[in-house]
């Protein structure tokens, strides 16, 4: 077996292919004794730069290249930037195992199912009592809080001490579900946790994050009030926020009726699972709605974070096929948008606002929502606990990885004791030491409806220009004698607008047309002469309007 030139023989190497210097696609990788373990395997969704892009995975190269070392993949929880990626990692990479828990299995069998021609590795559904051995590594499990069930913490037993991977994690003494188990991390950090890789999403918050037992009775408290329907989005990955919606709602006589696809698909799979309880026909379908007085009605919908085709979105703008809105509806965000979505949430309160719907949002008013992700308190406390001699932060931008080194520093851990990295960054470490050994692969790989890296940035980048100034195509049909039939024919698509502006598609024409009889003479190859009329004009447009769209010649031979 090939070993990893970076480190020295009695290293442990820890790195990641995605997860550090952005919050998604966490994919991180544990060398020990030669061997490969792989903790999550997720997605992020694109931003607004990202044109026509689904999904973006981690570039698996390196797993490509090394797969006969990778020993397993361990799975700390459900969330899509946890597991969504493991389809494109099964289709590149074998993976002997998959170790997940819980309601995280229920979630990683149902993916898979959409996806074709796969082949599924055996998946081992382990529980907090579990230790699974590999040579000298013990790994076992610890139980922590989240926004989704079944939410786990990583330890990697090695001769050399403790390695613990927080996986994501809030801190909360007053769960919906069972309690993180505090006195396990307890017992590693009196044991000697060598190094601590902790979540590090909410290293800029002060003070504690709130319960989700809180936002629970908040939300009970809320429905008590209103007296028309109520439409709630959340999202669908907050398994515990759906559970106290539905509970809301059967204590004060509400029919649920649940929209948008992966609402719909978690909501099945929470009830199937037993993670979601409803007193029988608690849960109606949407076209039952009509039935019910809008006194009895919730409507539990995706479309939270503001997104163009989520139910939330087609209810705001009158194109959702069973939803229209109402004048006494109350729509509720029970959310906050993640950074980058604040304009789409924006746009669709002002829509609902428009329509006269009442409004509320997470805030100082009322209590909608609360974050899986611990704050600087929080964090502080799993480095108490675990007292770790090493600390890398994961699981954030880089500020947030910044400010978590702050809060360790404060708390003993010794400044050259810890690393920042980006993904890629190959940590080294031994009982004594942990230096930077170097970097090895790791970019973005794009995923859009033909497939995983079918979008390049070359391809992005043309996106971008034609969102930006749009496409101009112009026609000339010509003769055999190289003589115009008519006038070049000019299309624009996002450029301008060809009725009123005549005069200067006349201008454009008389352009082509001249840069056509101009080169003609040339005997130019037709792509040759095709080019050449391109170049003449794109300067010409500049001119004109200061924008570069992008040009398309047709020459045709009647």
């Amino acid at each position: 077996m090939s070993r990893n030139t970076l480190l020295n023989t009695n290293e442990i190497g820890i790195f990641a292919l995605g997860g550090l210097g952005e919050v998604g696609k966490n994919t991180y990788v544990y060398e020990i004794e030669d061997k490969i373990f792989i903790v999550d395997a997720g997605i992020m969704f694109p931003d607004n730069t990202l044109l026509g892009i689904d999904y973006v995975i981690p570039d698996y190269d390196y797993l490509v290249k090394n797969e006969e070392r990778i020993v397993g993949l361990f799975i700390t929880h459900g969330h899509e930037d946890h597991i969504g990626g493991i389809p494109y990692l099964l289709k590149q990479v074998k993976i002997p195992v998959i170790y997940a828990s819980g309601i995280a299995v229920d979630l990683i069998a149902n993916k898979l199912t959409e996806h074709e021609n796969l082949k599924v590795p055996k998946i081992v559904s382990y529980k907090a009592h579990h230790i699974f051995t590999f040579g000298k590594t013990e790994i076992s499990f610890i139980r922590l809080n989240h926004s989704i069930p079944d939410m786990f913490g990583i330890d990697f037993k090695t001769p050399y001490g403790h390695i613990f991977h927080t996986g994501d994690f809030k801190v909360d003494y007053t769960p919906v579900g069972p309690q993180a188990e505090f006195d396990k991390l307890s017992k590693i950090g009196s044991e000697g946790v060598l190094c601590l890789l902790s979540d590090s999403t909410n290293a800029l918050v002060p003070g504690t994050t709130p319960s989700e037992r809180v936002i629970g009775e908040s939300i009970t408290d809320i429905f008590s009030n209103l007296k028309g329907r109520i439409i709630i989005a959340t999202f669908a990955s907050n398994m515990y926020r759906m559970q106290q919606i539905v509970t809301a709602s059967y204590l004060n006589d509400r029919k649920v009726a649940v929209i948008g696809r992966s609402m719909e698909k978690a909501m099945q799979i929470g009830m199937e699972t037993g993670y979601i309880k409803a007193p029988k026909d608690t849960i109606v379908t949407p076209d039952e709605i009509n039935s019910y007085p809008a006194n009895e009605v919730t409507i539990l919908s995706t479309g939270s974070q503001g997104e163009p085709m989520a139910a939330l979105s087609r209810i705001a703008s009158n194109t959702h096929r069973q939803i229209k809105v109402q004048p006494n509806d109350t729509v509720i965000f029970s959310s906050s948008p993640i950074p980058g979505n604040q304009e789409g949430v924006n746009r669709i309160i002002d829509l609902l606002y428009r329509k006269g719907v009442e409004v509320i949002v997470n805030g100082p008013v009322a209590d909608t929502h609360t974050s899986g992700h611990g704050a600087q308190q929080d964090l502080m406390l799993m480095l108490a606990l675990t007292k770790p001699k090493f600390f890398i932060p994961m699981h954030g931008e880089h500020r947030m990885l910044k400010k978590h080194k702050e809060l360790a520093v404060n708390l003993g851990v010794k400044k050259e004791n810890i690393l920042i990295m980006d993904n890629g960054d190959v940590a080294a470490l031994t009982k004594d030491s942990i230096r930077l050994a170097g970097t090895i692969k790791a970019g973005d790989v794009y995923i859009d409806g033909l497939g995983i890296g079918s979008t390049g940035t070359t391809l992005l980048k043309e996106r971008k220009e034609l969102s930006e100034d749009g496409v101009l195509a112009v026609v000339l049909s010509t003769k055999e004698d190289g003589s115009l039939i008519t006038t070049p024919t000019i299309v624009s698509r996002g450029f301008i607008y060809m009725k009123g502006n005549e005069e200067m598609i006349t201008m454009i024409q008389n352009k082509v047309q001249d840069s056509y009889f101009n080169h003609l003479p040339k005997n130019y190859p037709t792509e040759k002469l095709k080019s050449s009329i391109e170049s003449d004009l794109s300067s010409y447009i500049y001119d004109l309007t200061q924008r570069r769209p992008m040009l398309v010649s047709i020459i045709m031979n009647v």
